[in-house]
């Protein structure tokens, strides 16, 4: 019987999917926050990005063993590795609220975590095109939306932590602790658009 052919844009696809569960457990945790549930809460996410890591080296073994691929094997490897990196990065943000033992949210961590939403969903719609990365009329539009909220998201922080520094200049656990926050969250909208960045290199190295 012949090997089934193993279907890396599906594999990118799921990817996006556990990025978007990611988030979407990380913006449910800060909008109705509980610092009780928290713990609940990052076992949750704990369980998406096992999922993810899981993928990522079904991705590996299969790539190894590939003849031919549709891409080129490196762009498969940084697709791979930079769309774990976002779940990774969303995890983390979960992970300093339980460590840091943080009992109230900061007025601007829920729109952050909403634009990080936003970032992931964008991605989705991304990999959606990507099989079709040649035709697609509407790809280029999903990664330009990617770069507009990742710089809506350095946007916002900045001003975060400027606000940040004016409310909580004399609190020194506090500074320590949301400036970590925010540069979390703020690693999240970079990690998507570095999966935009390398999808658009794929995209001019083969059309």
């Amino acid at each position: 019987m012949a090997r089934q052919e193993f279907n890396y844009f599906e594999a990118f696809v799921r990817a996006a999917d556990y990025s978007m569960q990611a988030a979407d457990i990380l913006y449910q945790t800060l909008e109705s926050f509980d610092p009780d549930t928290v713990q609940d809460r990052m076992k949750e996410i704990h369980v998406a990005e096992h999922a993810a890591d899981i993928a990522k080296h079904d991705l590996n073994r299969a790539l190894a063993r590939a003849f031919i691929t549709p891409i080129e094997r490196e762009d498969i490897l940084l697709l791979s590795q930079t769309m774990d990196d976002v779940t990774d990065a969303i995890e983390d943000v979960l992970i300093r609220l339980y460590m840091f033992n943080v009992l109230s949210i900061r007025e601007d961590a829920l729109p952050f975590a909403q634009i990080i939403k936003k970032c992931c969903a964008a991605m989705k719609v991304t990999m959606n095109e990507f099989r079709n990365f040649r035709k697609s009329a509407t790809i280029n539009e999903s990664i330009v939306e990617i770069n507009r909220l990742e710089e809506e998201g350095d946007s916002l922080y900045t001003k975060a932590v400027r606000k940040l520094y004016l409310t909580s200049r004399d609190d020194a656990v506090t500074l320590m602790i949301w400036r970590e926050i925010y540069d979390r969250m703020e690693k999240c909208c970079d990690a998507c658009e570095h999966v935009a960045n390398a999808v658009e290199g794929v995209i001019m190295n083969n059309t």
